[in-house]
């Protein structure tokens, strides 16, 4: 992870731990005023001691801080981490007792007593859910960076030394390329076989026109470029400098940048797809009930489409089509109504009667929240289209469409749904979808796919 990138986590980090510490602190008040049973008596009691969370917020990032609480990997060793916390924990609780020593104050004992206990069970549990977090993201696959090197033996050897020992596993060397042997075809192969999340160049063996090459390569793919230059000072647009592993870098990125709003986009992918997958599970049922009952063959049908930069998933559906829909595809390929590498068929014969009811209230689509839970997918994005259709694009500017994950809806759906006929119209919708992508943005295209999937218009 960038040094910036990793810089904002550890921010929303802190930021939740001080409140966490200090929503535990008005919590232990509460528990030990319960049997006075007043609840006057209860929020009028810790009045006089609200002064002393401006002690417990600010000082809980710094203690923590002061421990390596936010130096950690993101899949540190439990006893490290509880190190940490206890630690930290003990540090403000001697900080509310002194803070009280020295002003006179006296907070009930039992609230100090609750205080210490409650807070580490609260941070634990703050860590089990950011492990769940992390873990669901494909063991970790979707969270590890694939970066593909460029560079002398040298340069290669010394990156991936410093990336061995201070990416703590963020990141993950996918292939090496020798300036010897680079060439625009096979850079491209590269990206193409590894997914790769980004190129880092060092370009000491390199003139500068091959640097731009590996550029617009990588501009055409929507792949970040990390140029390790400490001697390069330019002003480009989408340019930023940033720092990985101790070394300077220049980031030419294409894609949404790493902000507040794209770790908030991560939190309710993650927590809105729980929420809906909870809330949903009755029709799952009903629906996987009527799809089992309906026709033979399994319920749910897979299919390996392109995530993030091309990387294959195993997308999920309700089985909407008969067993042997891939076989009979050839045969309808004259019949398909969609311009470029993809395939759509108005009342396509494949599809069984009860799949298109589930297809026309996008019911076959729910499985997809299982995807959006494991980090293969977001809420919001351009739709995955299977693996053989991503290879054909004849337009290789189509592929920056990968750049973002793939999404549950996106500006196609709610403009029409399947109406859009247009393979570059598609593409121009997702590539307008990223350069101006804001949570705002996801949040207007979640409250319009809510009316298009009650109407089902545009379902096929």
């Amino acid at each position: 992870m960038l040094l910036r990138q990793r810089q904002l986590l550890n921010k929303v980090h802190a930021l939740i731990d001080a409140t966490l510490f200090g929503a535990v602190f008005w919590m232990a008040h509460f528990i030990r005023s319960l049997p006075q049973l007043d609840p006057d008596a209860v929020i009028g009691g810790f009045q006089k001691y609200q002064w002393l969370l401006l002690v417990v917020v600010p000082l809980t990032p710094p203690l923590l801080e002061l421990q390596g609480f936010y130096h950690r990997a993101g899949l540190a060793s439990r006893r490290q981490s509880l190190a940490q916390i206890l630690r930290g924990s003990a540090w403000v609780s001697l900080a509310i007792i002194v803070a009280m020593f020295f002003t006179k104050q006296e907070v009930a004992r039992g609230v100090v007593s609750l205080f210490l206990p409650m807070i580490v069970s609260a941070m634990v549990f703050k860590e089990e859910l950011m492990r769940l977090w992390i873990r669901s993201r494909m063991a970790g696959q979707e969270a590890r960076r694939r970066v593909i090197l460029i560079g002398g033996d040298r340069e290669m050897n010394r990156l991936d030394e410093a990336l061995k020992q201070n990416a703590r596993g963020e990141i993950s060397v996918a292939a090496r390329l020798d300036p010897g042997q680079f060439s625009v075809s096979v850079l491209t192969d590269l990206l193409h076989s590894h997914a790769a999340n980004a190129v880092l160049v060092a370009p000491k063996q390199f003139l500068f026109g091959q640097i731009e090459k590996i550029i617009q390569v990588c501009e055409l793919e929507g792949v970040e470029v990390w140029l390790h230059a400490d001697f390069f000072q330019t002003r480009v647009s989408q340019t930023t400098v940033d720092e990985l592993a101790g070394h300077p870098v220049l980031v030419f990125r294409t894609g949404p940048d790493q902000t507040w709003q794209s770790m908030a986009k991560g939190a309710i992918d993650f927590l809105g797809s729980l929420a809906l997958l909870v809330a949903t599970s009755p029709l799952f049922l009903m629906a996987a009930l009527a799809v089992w009952l309906s026709s033979p063959g399994p319920v749910l049908f897979r299919q390996r489409r392109a995530g993030l930069n091309g990387h294959p998933f195993t997308m999920l559906k309700f089985r909407t089509m008969v067993t042997n829909a891939e076989q009979l595809k050839h045969e309808l390929a004259k019949l398909n109504e969609m311009s470029g590498p993809v395939f759509k068929v108005t009342n396509d014969p494949r599809v069984t009667p009860i799949g298109r009811f589930l297809r026309k209230w996008s019911v076959d689509e729910l499985p997809q929240l299982w995807n959006v839970f494991r980090g293969e997918m977001s809420l919001v994005g351009p739709r995955p289209l299977p693996v053989d259709e991503v290879a054909r694009f004849d337009d290789m500017a189509h592929r920056r469409r990968l750049s973002v994950k793939p999404g549950l809806t996106c500006l196609w759906q709610v403009s029409g749904r399947n109406n859009v006929t247009d393979f570059k119209e598609w593409v121009r919708l997702d590539l307008h979808y990223i350069d101006n992508w804001s949570i705002w943005l996801d949040l207007k295209i979640l409250l319009l796919t809510i009316p298009a999937v009650f109407s089902g218009a545009g379902a096929k």
